[in-house]
């Protein structure tokens, strides 16, 4: 995994071949072929990498917060954190989803899960009635998928904003688009 990790923060797993990936590793051709039958399993690998992330876990655990107001800041500041450190791998791998099926399968599998995650949040928000006046439950699942997506984040990295300045933007907007501001 390593071997693929280096590859994919070069720029280089997208042309890479499995055997090329087995050389990079310091193992045979063959020893690879016996764990991996193809690049869509190494990045497959790779998602379940992702799956141990700290602030990946941390994510998950902040929708059941008491506090609806600290479960929407956690949630933005766990997925910042969880885009932050891992955008080497990130941007290669969104970078070349449109022609790299493996890719594209971590993609989806990223989107459908933080979609998940999201719509626990979004009910949480609205069942604790701290939504403002005329957002539903769909209009704050579609802003906070907006907000927590890596590409959002990336603009935002690519506009001069530090890991803490993004952070703090998304989180205030989330506040002025999303709650109830009594």
């Amino acid at each position: 995994m390593e071997a693929v990790r280096d590859l994919l923060a070069e720029g280089r797993f997208h042309e890479s071949s499995v055997e090329q990936v087995a050389e990079r590793a310091g193992i045979s051709r063959a020893t690879l072929y016996q764990h991996f039958r193809s690049r869509i399993e190494l990045v497959d690998e790779m998602c379940d990498a992702f799956d141990a992330n700290p602030a990946l876990l941390a994510l998950r655990d902040t929708v059941v917060l008491d506090d609806p107001h600290a479960a929407l800041d956690e949630t933005i500041a766990n997925t910042v954190a969880f885009w932050s450190s891992e955008d080497a791998v990130l941007e290669q791998l969104y970078g070349v989803a449109a022609v790299d099926q493996a890719a594209r399968d971590l993609v989806d599998r990223q989107r459908a899960d933080r979609r998940g995650e999201m719509k626990r949040l979004a009910r949480r928000l609205k069942l604790a009635g701290v939504l403002r006046s005329g957002v539903g439950q769909t209009s704050a699942l579609t802003l906070l998928m907006l907000l927590t997506s890596y590409e959002s984040y990336r603009e935002l990295r690519e506009a001069g904003l530090g890991e803490r300045e993004v952070t703090k933007t998304l989180r205030e907007t989330a506040h002025r688009q999303l709650l109830d501001q009594r």
